[in-house]
Formats: structure tokens, C-alpha cells, sequence
């Protein structure tokens, strides 16, 4: 077993020495590579994971929407892998230890102001290769109203440039139309020659926003992204990816926009879109989305 990687001789303990099921090993297995992908992107080893980081994973799980139940099952088969870990001596003092389970009371969502969003915008450093394909993913999320997994699903054939509508795949595998405004396909149109600079894996062709490594997106990445954007602009709201949504709809309301537009460019799904459809066209959804989004206003870069 010397050549093994830890999570797979944790693999085997759970088999041998624990005797749980297949399934339930990988289910321990499946929620252990979210968190090897969070560390992936903190450029850390499992063991030298701390507690303070595992709060901050579990805010990554919160803020890319995964339930408190899910959550909680989450965190309890990580503490058992630092368990392992700690009685193999891999560790000398379990992270976990202090580590609660989360709150299910309700979460009132955090919104951004215009200025605090512009701010997360300038923080983007302009040194790094990536930073135009950051700067087109912000003016996405906050100009879409996107949820997280239909940005890094999105496909650079769902975008109609010039009738300026993206196609997303949402909830359940609807699909929507949703506005997209002239600002936010012009940092799309300035991130295109980086990406086409990066040597995209097979499979991965179509897909809009590209890691360095070729793959597209995942949603922790994402996430990562948006982090260390909103420190970096001094931000103190706990954010994620999502913040930008509710943002994207707060302002509209704010702004006078019809609300039932609003549900349906978000693709809820307590909204009928047959019903929607058969009182509002798409010709005035998309103005209730140009008339009063902060990003549609004097439009000049």
C-alpha cells in the first residue's frame, strides 16, 4: 500500500477495516474530492489542512448552494478521513476537531451595491493572463444573473451575439433564454484570443470559460475566483458566486423592473414558463432587463 494516495488507503480501510458497502464507500469517496479539489485550489496537501481551512471550505460549500443536509454529510465523512488519518499518524492533530455542523436556519442572502461590484472589477489584476476571462466572468454573472453551474455549462454556441440572448441550461435541464447585455459581450469578445491561446482538451471544445489546464470550469473554482476578487476590493460580505445573482435581481427591483421578468430570466422554478410566455414576449423581457439593469445605464466601454 506504500504506493498508494491517502484517499485511496482510506478507500480501504472503509472496505477491509470498517466492511462498509461499495456505495457507501463511495459516497464517503465522492464527498472527499470536493474537498481535494478545494485544496487543489489552494495549492495544499490533505495533511496539511487546517481548521481554519475546512471553515472556509464549508463557506465554499454554502455558498455554491448545497443544502445544510448535504452539507452536514459532507463534513462528517471528512471527519472521518482525518480520523483515519490522525490514528495512521499521516496528522498530529485532527482539523476537524472543532468543526460544527451547519446552521439550518434560514440564510438571508448578502447583496452587492453597483460600487462594491465595480470594485470587485478593478481588483482584477490585469498582470495575469487570466485576468480578462475573471473580468467577462463577473459581468456574466452579475449581467445574466446566472446561477454558478450554468456559467461553467455555458457553450460558446449558446450565445446569440447578435440578437445579445445567452441559452442556459438550468434546474432539471431547462432551458431558458436569458438577455445579455452589449458590456458583457464585449469582455466575452476581449476574452476570446486568450482563450483561443490555450490548448482545449477534446470534449471541452464548446465550452465558454477555460481553465489554463484546457478543462472547463468547475464551480469551486469559480468560487475561488470570486473570493479572493472580493478581498482583494476590501469586501467584508460573506459572498460567493450566487451574491451576484441575488444582486442582479435586487438592483432590478430596485430599478422598477416587472418582477415576473425577473422570475423568469432567473428560470425559477415555482413559475410556469408556459404561463409566463403567453402574457410576456421575449422582445419585452429582454427591455424590462436593458431598461433597468445598473450595467445597461450609459453604456460606453
Amino acid at each position: 500500500m506504500a504506493g498508494l494516495s491517502l484517499p485511496e488507503k482510506f478507500r480501504r480501510y472503509l472496505l477491509l477495516e470498517k466492511s462498509l458497502s461499495k456505495s457507501s464507500v463511495e459516497a464517503y469517496m465522492f464527498d472527499l474530492r470536493k474537498l481535494m479539489e478545494y485544496v487543489g485550489t489552494r495549492d495544499l496537501e490533505l495533511t496539511d489542512v487546517k481548521h481554519e481551512d475546512l471553515l472556509d471550505f464549508i463557506a465554499c460549500l454554502h455558498g455554491l448552494g448545497i443544502s445544510p443536509r448535504s452539507q452536514a454529510r459532507i463534513i462528517s465523512g471528512i471527519r472521518s478521513f482525518y480520523k483515519y488519518l490522525l490514528i495512521e499518524e499521516y496528522i498530529e492533530q485532527d482539523p476537524c476537531e472543532l468543526i460544527e455542523l451547519p446552521n439550518l436556519g434560514r440564510h438571508i442572502p448578502e447583496v452587492l451595491s453597483v460600487d462594491e461590484i465595480d470594485g470587485i472589477v478593478n481588483a482584477i489584476d490585469d498582470s495575469k493572463d487570466e485576468a480578462q476571462r475573471d473580468r467577462a466572468i463577473i459581468e456574466v454573472l452579475y449581467g445574466c444573473g446566472l446561477r454558478v453551474s450554468e456559467l461553467v455549462n455555458l457553450k460558446l454556441t449558446d450565445i446569440s451575439w447578435k440578437e445579445e440572448f445567452v441559452r442556459v441550461i438550468g434546474k432539471g435541464n431547462k432551458q431558458r433564454l436569458a438577455p445579455i447585455s452589449t458590456r458583457a459581450l464585449k469582455q466575452i469578445e476581449y476574452y476570446l484570443p486568450f482563450r483561443s491561446s490555450i490548448d482545449v482538451k477534446k470534449g471541452e471544445e464548446d465550452y465558454l470559460f477555460i481553465s489554463k489546464r484546457g478543462k472547463h470550469l468547475s464551480r469551486i473554482t469559480v468560487f475561488h475566483i470570486v473570493k479572493v476578487l472580493a478581498e482583494r476590493a476590501g469586501i467584508t460580505k460573506d459572498i460567493s458566486p450566487h451574491t451576484f445573482r441575488h444582486s442582479f435581481a435586487t438592483h432590478l427591483l430596485e430599478r422598477g423592473a416587472n418582477l415576473r421578468a425577473i422570475q423568469v430570466m432567473l428560470g425559477h422554478e415555482s413559475i410556469s414558463t408556459t404561463e409566463i410566455y403567453t402574457h410576456m414576449d421575449m422582445s419585452t423581457l429582454r427591455y424590462e432587463i436593458l431598461e433597468h439593469h445598473p450595467r445597461n445605464r450609459n453604456e460606453s466601454k
